[in-house]
């Protein structure tokens, strides 16, 4: 019988209400305060942009804490099927109450932010986590899918730069683009063969048989949707970093001819 401890719930509820309080206030004031072209954006763009502050705000804690098990939570590192998810839990209930509040937020904001893809990434990502909080199972590989969070920072300032008016050849834009690039890359498609080679690894074992059918699916089904999704994105990005390097070396030709020319 599923359950989830009241020091989950409490976490949950209390990272939901802390995410909506940063969407509609502290969002548009801190904004506000930081940059003048926050007040210029159309009521569309200020939804969008208090969007990617929560999600940014979101990713730098999870991330952080994320990071900080894989290296020192040794119960969890020790057994990736049923280690003790303690330290895990506290964050994937942060991530659950996140994600809660971004799905209300998507259906509520449709036109702004609707985006059907992202619906699909938090359905598939709390139904994963609801064997996590509930039973305490596969608490390292819950919490590996959150080293994904470090690229959102990036992914997000590139927007920002965008609406806020940067040229794409940009200083701020080309170190950002390649960052998140780079970033992107390393915690969402180069760490496959490190998580799937430690799957594969436990098929078969008594752990792997324990977990039953409905977890062993909600694990696997829901890493190849969230992987499918990353490798969608990982090509658009690439394109579009492909787009301004070319975009660098026209200028760079330019400058350089019409210096010879002068």
């Amino acid at each position: 019988m599923a359950s989830f401890s009241n020091l989950t719930i409490g976490i949950a509820v209390a990272s939901f209400t802390v995410f909506q309080l940063l969407f509609h206030v502290v969002s548009s004031w801190v904004s506000t305060r930081i940059t003048p072209g926050f007040n210029n954006l159309s009521q569309k763009r200020k939804i969008e942009w208090n969007s990617r502050t929560v999600s940014t705000f979101h990713a730098l804690v999870v991330g952080g804490f994320c990071l900080y098990i894989l290296l020192y939570d040794d119960a969890v590192n020790a057994d990736r099927l049923w280690g003790d998810p303690s330290i895990v839990k506290l964050n994937i209930a942060i991530t659950t109450g996140y994600l809660i509040s971004d799905l209300l937020l998507i259906i509520y904001y449709w036109k702004a932010i609707g985006d059907k893809f992202f619906i699909i990434h938090h359905l598939a990502a709390l139904y994963a986590y609801y064997f996590v909080l509930s039973k305490g199972l596969l608490a390292y590989f819950g919490n590996f899918r959150l080293l994904a969070e470090f690229s959102t920072p990036f992914v997000n300032q590139r927007w920002f730069f965008e609406v806020l008016g940067y040229p794409k050849s940009s200083i701020a834009n080309i170190i950002n683009g390649v960052l998140m690039t780079v970033v992107f890359f390393v915690v969402r498609i180069a760490v496959m063969p490190v998580y799937y080679s430690h799957v594969i690894s436990s098929f078969g074992t008594e752990g792997f048989q324990r977990l039953g059918f409905a977890a062993q699916s909600a694990w696997i089904i829901s890493s190849v949707v969230l992987d499918i999704m990353n490798v969608m994105w990982m090509v658009k990005i690439a394109k579009g970093c492909y787009k301004v390097i070319c975009l660098i070396g026209r200028e760079e030709a330019k400058t350089h001819r019409n210096g010879k020319s002068a």
